[in-house]
C-alpha cells in the first residue's frame, strides 16, 4: 500500500525534459502535456456523459456560435481539420437530426451547415456541463492567473502565426501521401 506522503510519479511528455534542456523546450513539453491531459479528460467526459466525441462537440460549438450557419470549408478552417473530416462528422450529425445542410443561393457547389432546433437543445446541455468541467480543471488558478496565462499564450500564438506565415505552403502544393508507405496520391496535371 502506498504511503500518503509519497508523491505520485507521473510519466508524460514532460518527463522527457532534462535539467540541461533549454527553457523553451521545457515550456513546450509542459504545454503539450497540459494539452494532452485536459483534452483526454474532455474526451472521456464527452464519451461517458453524452456518447459523443470532441470533434462532434467542436463542430456543434462552431455552429452554435454562428446561428446562420457556416460553409463546410469555414468549419474545416475553424476546426483545423480537413474538409473530409468535417463532411464525415456532418454526415453523422445530420443522420441524428442535430444539423442540417442547405444549398446557399447563388452557389450550388457548397453547403451551409446549421444546427437544427434539436441540435441547439442537445448542444446547450453539453456546453453547460463542458464549461463546468473546464472550470473544475482550471480551478487551481486564480482569475488573475488565468488572465495572465491567457495573455502569455496570446504572445506564443502570435509568434507561431508570424513564423508560420513566413513558411506557408499552400494546401494545393503540399504533397499528399497514402499513409506510412508515403506513395503520392496527387494526380498529375
Amino acid at each position: 500500500m502506498r504511503s500518503s506522503a509519497a508523491p505520485l510519479k507521473v510519466l508524460d511528455r514532460e518527463t522527457a525534459a532534462r535539467p540541461s534542456d533549454h527553457a523553451a523546450l521545457k515550456l513546450w513539453l509542459r504545454m503539450l502535456t497540459c494539452t494532452i491531459l485536459v483534452e483526454g479528460k474532455v474526451r472521456t467526459f464527452l464519451r461517458q456523459s453524452y456518447n459523443t466525441t470532441l470533434p462532434r462537440f467542436d463542430l456543434m460549438s462552431q455552429l452554435d456560435r454562428n446561428p446562420k450557419g457556416l460553409r463546410m470549408v469555414e468549419l474545416s478552417g475553424r476546426m483545423m481539420v480537413t474538409c473530409a473530416n468535417v463532411t464525415g462528422i456532418t454526415d453523422q450529425l445530420e443522420r441524428e437530426g442535430l444539423v442540417q445542410r442547405k444549398i446557399p443561393e447563388g452557389d450550388r457547389r457548397s453547403f451551409i451547415v446549421k444546427l437544427t432546433p434539436r441540435g441547439r437543445r442537445v448542444f446547450a446541455g453539453m456546453a453547460k456541463t463542458h464549461e463546468e468541467l473546464i472550470q473544475e480543471i482550471l480551478s487551481g488558478l486564480t482569475h488573475e492567473q488565468m488572465y495572465q496565462l491567457h495573455d502569455l499564450l496570446a504572445i506564443v500564438k502570435r509568434s507561431t502565426l508570424n513564423l508560420a506565415a513566413k513558411n506557408v505552403v499552400p494546401i494545393e502544393e503540399r504533397p499528399r501521401t497514402s499513409g506510412a508507405g508515403g506513395a503520392s496520391t496527387r494526380k498529375s496535371k
